[in-house]
């Protein structure tokens, strides 16, 4: 079944094709909550919640629409608005994406810091700059689009972007490396 089947299905309230909805994507969900809120068990919490709001909200969703895009939106909003609530940090133990970060950040230190080292790093940043990091470099969202989900402008994402990647070079130059 293609995804615009699928979609239809869905709306249809097929019980098949919402199993293999869940399927499909319940892994990208899991991985994308767990980056934002830290913590396996809210993240699988959060991934139900979500597809069950998709599931009730499916008939909005055009039939050529992008299936994957659209429930990974509805679960980065959901643990974004968790998070705000909790007032936590955003950290995953999935940084494979920050080594293009970590080799831009090499070229002025002395010695390479690790992956593991960087995340460490990144966990001792504030909120906001640590929410825009792991959306812009891990999930891969633009500064318009994080500036969307966060209800602020553009420029204030660019802002909080540069000024994390910032703090995040210092705290690691002050490790001595």
């Amino acid at each position: 079944m293609n995804t615009k089947q699928l979609i239809q299905e869905c709306k249809s309230n097929n019980y098949q094709a919402q199993i293999q909805v869940y399927n499909a994507y319940k892994n990208m969900m899991f991985g994308a909550a767990v980056r934002i809120l830290k913590s396996r068990e809210e993240a699988e919490d959060i991934v139900q919640d979500c597809f069950i709001k998709a599931f009730e909200k499916i008939s909005h969703l055009k039939e050529d629409a992008n299936l994957g895009a659209w429930l990974k939106r509805i679960v980065i909003n959901k643990s974004i608005d968790v998070s705000k609530a909790k007032h936590k940090f955003i950290v995953s133990d999935e940084y494979d994406a920050l080594e293009k970060e970590v080799e831009e950040i090499n070229d002025n230190l002395e010695q390479t810091p690790s992956i593991k080292f960087v995340k460490e790093c990144m966990a001792s940043l504030k909120d906001k700059y640590s929410i825009v990091l792991s959306l812009y470099l891990i999930e891969e969202y633009t500064h318009k689009e994080i500036a969307e989900m966060l209800n602020t402008k553009e420029s204030t994402i660019r802002n909080q972007f540069r000024r994390g990647k910032q703090q995040l070079l210092k705290l690691i130059k002050k490790q001595g490396l």
